[in-house]
């Protein structure tokens, strides 16, 4: 299990669309992975529970993931959320 923090840099943060883009990059790796921030983790892959936490630019949230492509996963959604959540 390995983990990381990153800073929202987009201008709504990871709301509707951001947050979409998010799932489905979470969703294209094998290994677990959770948002958390302050006191709350919720599974990265869940677009209601990611929206739950009401995160907004400026914000530092932790990446948690735990499996066979862990850092992979990691590393690809923080460069997501570096290029503000384009491709």
């Amino acid at each position: 299990m390995i983990s990381r923090d990153v800073t929202i840099k987009n201008s709504v943060g990871l709301h509707a669309r951001p947050a979409t883009f998010f799932i489905q990059k979470a969703n294209s790796y094998k290994s677990s992975i959770w948002v958390e921030r302050e006191d709350r983790r919720v599974n990265a892959k869940s677009l209601l529970g990611v929206l739950s936490l009401g995160i907004v630019k400026g914000m530092t949230i932790t990446l948690i993931a735990d499996g066979s492509d862990e850092k992979e996963a990691l590393e690809g959604l923080a460069v997501l959320i570096d290029q503000g959540f384009t491709e």
